[in-house]
């Protein structure tokens, strides 16, 4: 069915959210001026430096999608959370925005259950993928198989082609489920004709899991059809979002301006210049280099059905850069985190990790059972691990986007809790002026994180944050 919405509701439902933030004015010109005629206001406009990127950013993907006469096409990765994959969930459905002369032209919703079946079965999947779920083939629904965005878009674009898809893909867009509750936050509730209930911000993702898992057989609605919720549940948040007040699209922009920067919503463009100003902005979900420390923690809901609803997770870090480990006096938060010094004396610096998992389910049912995760731990290139506890299995190891990887299986019973342990040398280049850059995977909600560092001199610094996207800390 070919719809026909105009940019500026393009851009508010997905990006504007910035723009509204640093004064209506800038809006309202979009639909009546030349955007090149707004440039100019944008050097002198009354906010900050990084307000003024934002702004500049999202005029040049207006600029790139507007006033056009050939046709551009957005992938857009529909990312369910309630079953944590690498990019931010699972992509259990797809869609294809064409957009033509500055206006949708036409969307296109995919299940990938079906689409896959286009797919030949040519392409090795990773290794956990075959040992763990007993995948034989890699397709579209597993192509957000990395932490990085942009890896994850051109594999998702690669498998789009290679299941006939013909578009040329200009840029993809991967959202996760908690989009849904902001939009419907604002909104308000919404039915759907020939579909029981109402969709509300506080059961939406809920009710629609179990429309298609189980509620599409009640209803008598086939299999392969049991996703075309999603495409007419998007007609009507179109209708709805169009019919909003000023007051209230400023309220979706400040939701979704938060879900950019916490990883909900990631940009991908095939345009280079496009692709670096995203990418400075943060809104390109890559994993970045840095100068000191890092740390990512991964994890992948392998036969876990939608266990991740259930599953709290919070980290510990403790660094020890001390020359002398084994001295006394007290070991202090060092001590506390169970490493055992080195026979060289500790001239390496040390690191522990711990990441606990809580699940807070107590009972199996149709969308819960025992949690089963492969976790990918990055940290710096030249850190090696020394002892690893709580994971099944052995410890496997790799060297990813820059960074050396620490894989493994981790199983959480229901209604349990289970800590992983992880102990590893870091490269001596941290010693100096020792900073540690944090991220935080797309879809895995908020989660406690604590760091203590013992310096060189024996001092002990320390820092809480509850993570809600990347963070840097610098002692």
């Amino acid at each position: 069915m070919t719809k026909k919405y105009s940019i500026k509701f393009w851009i508010i439902f997905w990006l504007v959210a910035v723009v509204l933030l640093a004064g209506w004015y800038v809006f309202l010109q979009f639909k009546n001026r030349n955007i090149d005629n707004l440039k100019p206001f944008v050097r002198v406009a009354p906010v900050g430096s990084e307000r003024r990127s934002e702004i500049a950013v999202l005029m040049d993907i207006y600029s790139q999608f507007n006033g056009t006469n050939s046709e551009k096409n957005i992938l857009v990765l529909f990312q369910n959370d309630l079953e944590l994959r690498p990019g931010g969930g699972f992509i259990g459905a797809f869609g294809i925005v064409k957009m033509k002369n500055g206006k949708i032209a036409d969307i296109q919703v995919f299940d990938t259950g079906n689409f896959d079946k286009n797919i030949p079965s040519a392409e090795v999947p990773p290794a956990p993928l075959a040992d763990i779920l007993g995948t034989t083939a890699w397709k579209m629904r597993d192509s957000n198989w990395s932490p990085d965005f942009k890896t994850d878009a051109e594999k998702a674009e690669y498998f789009f082609h290679l299941g006939g898809g013909n578009e040329n893909i200009d840029g993809v867009i991967a959202i996760n489920t908690s989009v849904l509750n902001s939009i419907l936050a604002v909104t308000g509730p919404v039915q759907i004709e020939g579909y029981p209930g109402e969709y509300r911000d506080e059961n939406a993702i809920l009710q629609l899991e179990y429309q298609v898992e189980k509620g599409y057989a009640e209803q008598g609605i086939e299999k392969g059809e049991r996703k075309n919720i999603m495409g007419e549940l998007a007609d009507v948040l179109v209708q709805k979002t169009q019919a909003l007040g000023l007051s209230q699209q400023f309220t979706l922009a400040k939701k979704i301006e938060d879900h950019l920067k916490k990883k909900d919503i990631q940009l991908y463009f095939t345009d280079e210049n496009l692709q670096k100003e995203v990418e400075n902005l943060g809104w390109g979900g890559r994993v970045k280099d840095a100068g000191g420390d890092y740390l990512l923690a991964v994890d992948t809901n392998l036969l876990s059905l939608k266990s991740d609803y259930c599953i709290k997770r919070k980290m510990e870090y403790h660094v020890d850069l001390s020359p002398a480990r084994n001295a006394s006096p007290a070991r202090s938060a060092a001590s506390a985190a169970g490493w055992q010094s080195d026979a060289g004396g500790g001239e390496t610096p040390q690191a522990a990790l711990n990441i606990t998992y809580q699940h807070t389910c107590r009972a199996k049912d149709w969308m819960t059972t025992d949690y089963r995760d492969w976790l990918r731990v990055y940290v710096p290139k030249n850190a090696y691990l020394q002892e690893a506890d709580g994971q099944t299995g052995d410890v496997e190891y790799s060297d990813e986007l820059g960074k050396h990887v620490f894989g493994m299986r981790i199983d959480v019973p229901i209604g349990e809790t289970k800590t992983i342990t992880l102990k590893y040398t870091l490269p001596a280049s941290v010693k100096e002026n020792y900073n540690l850059l944090v991220q935080k995977q797309s879809g895995s909600g908020e989660v406690p994180f604590e760091i203590s560092v013992k310096k060189p001199d024996g001092s002990i610094a320390t820092a809480q944050e509850t993570l809600t996207g990347d963070k840097s800390f610098s002692f």
